[in-house]
């Protein structure tokens, strides 16, 4: 052994003081610096292990080297007797190998100068590590820094907590603002990768979560939970729009976030460079919601178009004088209030969306029917738009007949659209019920279609047996009109689908009466079974293919009512047409003939079912069914 001098002891406490990091880091890595020294101080194998401990209340340093139990020792880097060897292990054997201690002298000296290098490399490595960690549990929070480079393209250098560093990427600053070196700034952490030279801290400024959070911190309610943040669309510098909700009853969101005299908000808006925010009460009612969102503009009706497969568009009608802050400069406004509440917002004048109106109107004969009144003043509304064109000015009582009108004939359109739309989805749900549910389970690539039709079907997003069989019951043009498919690939389709077969579900076992009676008849049918293996060692060939023609029988006419095929989309020939159903049914039953026999097997104690094949003339191979 061998004693730390008292500056290398100094050394390491002040390690510890320094780097703030857990002992057992330290600790870690001095033991293995002191045994890298070990090797290079003796010069030792890479193979041999070396084990170096230290005892942080003596400074004593031990090394721990193994090597081979000896007789008489020729290398005292690789050997050592077998007494020596005792001292450290009970087990140790003559031929065997060992850790015993072996410490040069002054090593404590030797270390402290050799190892100096390897410890702080692993100091390095545990602050990066711990730093990491760190940082990581930090996402998405907001954390305070010192600007230490600023400008260039790789944005701005803030010194953090734990000696770290992170960056500000151009694209994450809020325009407009500069800094100077040594300015406190506020960020949110967004992002902790993984370099070379140690974690890479990105921050931002105009990330919506750096908003949220600078709300979290000046609004208690929202802190607390009592008012709820359900949405933030920003565009940095410029505009935000945030929309609140309160979890409890009497509690004004906007309110709260605005402050006395607006004072909670304003220190917000100084910290984002003069950013004007929105706040907005989050409603449940999409129309309400959207009205808001729209603020500072009065709206004066929302219309919301929710067609299948397409995007959930909202008409939104103001009038002319409120049409450009609706839009905002450059659509800012518009684009915030789509982001904000998901929808895609189209923006029309009083004027325009009554022109839309009346040639709705006009051009759906279905509409003009179930809106007799609208007929009637459609004449009114048309001489009011001509004077608008021409630039006269309209009254107030003008704009509302306008409006009323346009009104009327958008809901009714809306109701129905909504009408239609349920009443596909009752159709959807009535074919959906005629296919077994299992079939929407089964992968079309486990079927037997062939693979360029599969490849076909499957970019057209048919992904299982029942999507291709809903399809068909519902639009059989919507298959077979792809491009690629023609009568081959129909006659493939139809055919893989007739004889498709989907297993039921195993009823359910209820006790009582029912489940006394199953017993009964399962009790009978093995009855019958013994009585058939005494009586009968085989059954005929025919019997057996007469079951599969039923089978089979049964199955197309299922596959019958499912798909209502077009006549010209199936290929066939003059002589298919003259058979009847019954002499089809025999011509596929005839290649799917199988020879079965029955056998009565003793050691499972129940009749077995075994199928034959044909190999040679006269000479049969049995296997097992």
């Amino acid at each position: 052994m061998s004693k730390i001098n008292n500056d290398f002891s100094k050394a390491f406490s002040d390690v510890l003081e320094e780097k703030q990091l857990p002992k057992e880091i330290i600790v870690e890595a001095i033991e293995t610096a002191m045994a890298s020294a070990y090797r290079r101080a003796v010069n030792a194998s890479s193979a041999q292990e070396v084990v170096g401990k230290i005892d942080l209340e003596t400074g004593d340093v031990t090394i721990f080297a193994e090597k081979e139990i000896v007789e008489d020792v020729q290398d005292e880097r690789t050997e050592t007797t077998l007494e020596n060897a005792l001292k450290f292990d009970e087990e140790a054997e003559l031929g065997g190998m060992a850790l015993v201690e072996s410490t040069p002298a002054n090593f404590g000296r030797v270390a402290a100068q050799t190892a100096r290098q390897v410890i702080q490399q692993r100091i390095r490595e545990a602050e990066r590590s711990v730093q990491a960690e760190f940082f990581e549990r930090q996402i998405g929070e907001i954390v305070s820094g010192v600007v230490q480079a600023s400008g260039g393209r790789h944005g701005v250098t803030v010194g953090l907590d734990m000696k770290a560093e992170g960056t500000i990427p151009n694209n994450q600053k809020i325009p407009g603002e500069r800094f100077r070196v040594h300015d406190r700034i506020r960020t949110v952490v967004l992002e902790v990768k993984d370099s070379p030279r140690g974690p890479q801290i990105i921050l931002s400024r105009g990330h919506g979560s750096f908003l949220r959070r600078m709300l979290e911190n000046e609004v208690p309610e929202i802190y607390h939970g009592v008012v709820e943040i359900r949405g933030i669309a920003r565009e940095p510098g410029r505009r935000a729009k945030v929309a609140v909700f309160a979890m409890q009853e009497g509690i004004d969101p906007v309110g709260a976030c605005v402050g006395i005299r607006g004072v909670r908000i304003q220190n917000i808006v100084r910290e984002l460079h003069n950013e004007k925010i929105d706040i907005i009460e989050w409603n449940p009612d999409q129309i309400a919601y959207i009205s808001k969102a729209i603020s500072p503009a009065r709206v004066t009706g929302v219309y919301l178009n929710e067609k299948p497969g397409a995007a959930r568009t909202a008409t939104v009608v103001v009038t002319e004088d409120q049409l450009s802050l609706a839009i905002g400069r450059d659509g800012q406004n518009a684009r915030l209030a789509a982001k904000l509440t998901g929808w895609r917002i189209d923006i029309k004048s009083l004027v325009e969306a009554t022109a839309d109106s009346l040639n709705k109107l006009q051009n759906d004969p279905e509409l003009a029917e179930m809106l007799p009144s609208a007929v009637e003043e459609a004449p009114a509304i048309e001489a009011l738009l001509s004077k608008k064109s021409e630039g006269r000015s309209l009254s107030p009582e003008e704009y509302q007949i306008l409006s009323t009108f346009m009104d009327g004939v958008e809901r009714r359109t809306i109701e129905v659209q909504a009408e239609a739309a349920k009443e596909e989805q009752e159709r959807i749900e009535a074919a959906r019920a005629d296919i077994p549910p299992v079939a929407f389970a089964m992968n079309l690539a486990e079927t037997d279609i062939k693979e360029h039709i599969f490849n076909i079907l499957y970019e057209a997003e048919f992904e299982t047996v029942g999507d291709l069989m809903l399809a068909l019951r519902l639009d059989p043009d919507k298959v077979f009109d792809l491009p690629g498919i023609g009568p081959k690939a129909i006659e493939n389709i139809t055919e893989v689908l007739a004889v498709m077969t989907f297993p039921e579900p195993e009823p359910e076992i209820v006790e009582g009466e029912g489940a006394v009676e199953e017993n009964v008849e399962e009790e009978a049918v093995e009855t019958e079974g013994e009585e058939i293996a005494d009586d009968t060692e085989q059954v005929e060939v025919e019997e057996a293919a007469e079951v599969e023609a039923v089978e089979a029988a049964t199955v197309e006419e299922k596959m019958d009512d499912i798909f209502a095929l077009k006549p010209e989309m199936i290929s066939s020939s003059e002589n298919d047409d003259e058979l009847d159903p019954e002499e089809i049914a025999k011509e596929k039953r005839k290649k799917k003939k199988k020879f079965v026999k029955y056998e009565f097997d003793p050691e499972l104690g129940e009749v077995v079912a075994q199928k034959r094949r044909k190999r040679k003339a006269d000479e049969w191979e049995e296997e097992d069914w």
